[in-house]
């Protein structure tokens, strides 16, 4: 999966459905204001203007782009993933370390704007700190990405997607406790909403069906995923703390240099636990018998590490250029995406039960986008004093 990237200094809950994982940062808001806005006009405005005057089809455009990126990276990672165990792919380590493993992609954004280098203000933290976040963090993205492995080698696309929700709801629970996160009426409605879709799912009987999969397997990919989805929730929230509290700078090449040495740390933990295991004797075997090939076998593991990375790419992308909380909105389309894309490519059957897990979990999504909408509103009157003064901005919104 993805590693993420926390909203730094806001009181929302984080990234939904990311499977390759960046830490999600945004600017520090007033402690009155409990959510990161959706669209903040100063963030935005601010971000706007750093691109060398670009007109707005311009940077509307950009936009866009990173949101194809964040979108088919992300859709394609999955399928190929399904698509690895369907043809004869049993390593769960391999696909573990794929996640990760096209980490040097992301040396490219970082190096376009290694020359642009902000101040910063405060005393950076000692290498030996630094060092021992990053190990930490990678260790548990690697153990994390085990999970999300285990879980999509039992279940089929769909259902993986639709328990991959439940990370919002973590996010919500986790960022209380260790962020300070408000819990209002609608973030509590998101809660309770994604915990039954979660619920339907794990008595959906998609097991015994055209995939094979017994029904202890389906249990241990059910409770798999969901704890992948716990654990993945409770590294952005970490995350976010190391930013505030130790880090404490939110620039591009930061967010970017916490995606490239955890996935370097993630990335030597599979190396060790590929070899550890034993499963790297099978892989000779495995690449002979794959059911499309040699060739295909090889082609399907790069590709999925690039989809991971592509998607890492748009995530951080959108954050510069528009907010954390808008590139978490666009990332949570998946949610969409892979399940109607999962019944095209693999035919996976879409039953009542997983629709109507399916509509609950955007229920529930809605209702937590709409507490972070009105917090938008909150905090754009906060900054301006006025209900109506911000008519007149250049913004591109």
């Amino acid at each position: 999966m993805f590693s993420g990237i926390p909203n730094n200094g806001s009181r929302s809950s984080k990234s939904l459905i990311s499977f390759g994982f960046l830490p999600f940062l945004g600017n520090r808001m007033e402690e009155a204001v409990s959510a990161e806005p959706i669209l903040n006009k100063d963030e935005t405005l601010t971000r706007q203007s750093s691109f060398m005057g670009l007109k707005c089809w311009q940077w509307w455009l950009l936009v866009a782009v990173n949101i194809f990126f964040l979108l088919a990276g992300q859709a394609a990672a999955v399928l190929l993933g399904r698509f690895y165990y369907d043809k004869g792919g049993n390593s769960k380590w391999m696909a573990t370390f794929v996640q990760t493993a096209a980490f040097p992609i992301l040396f490219i954004p970082l190096f376009l704007i290694s020359s642009s280098k902000e101040p910063s203000t405060t005393t950076p933290p000692s290498c030996i700190i630094l060092a021992s976040i990053y190990i930490a963090l990678g260790v548990v993205l690697a153990g994390d990405n085990m999970l999300y492995s285990t879980g999509l080698l039992y279940l089929t696309a769909s259902t993986y997607s639709l328990i991959c929700a439940t990370q919002l709801a973590f996010n919500a629970v986790f960022s209380f406790y260790i962020n300070s996160q408000k819990f209002t009426a609608l973030i509590l409605n998101s809660v309770v909403i994604l915990s039954l879709s979660a619920a339907l799912v794990a008595i959906n009987d998609d097991s015994e069906g055209s995939s094979g999969i017994s029904k202890g397997k389906y249990a241990i990919g059910f409770i798999c995923t969901l704890a992948a989805s716990a654990l993945y929730s409770l590294l952005l929230s970490l995350m976010q703390l190391s930013f505030e509290k130790v880090i404490k700078k939110e620039t591009f090449s930061v967010v970017l240099e916490m995606q490239i040495y955890t996935s370097i740390v993630a990335t030597c933990a599979s190396l060790v636990g590929l070899f550890a295991s034993g499963e790297w004797k099978t892989l000779h075997g495995e690449m002979n018998g794959f059911g499309k090939g040699r060739i295909s076998y090889v082609m399907t593991l790069v590709w999925t590490a690039v989809a991971w990375q592509v998607c890492s790419v748009g995530v951080v992308g959108l954050i510069f250029l528009v907010s954390s909380l808008f590139s978490n909105v666009i990332s949570t389309l998946s949610l969409a995406v892979v399940p109607i894309a999962s019944v095209m490519v693999f035919h996976d059957e879409m039953n009542g039960v997983k629709v109507i897990a399916m509509l609950l979990a955007f229920w529930g999504f809605a209702s937590y986008i709409y507490q972070n909408y009105l917090d938008d509103r909150k905090a754009i009157k906060a900054q301006t004093g006025a209900d109506d003064n911000h008519s007149n901005d250049s913004s591109c919104f």
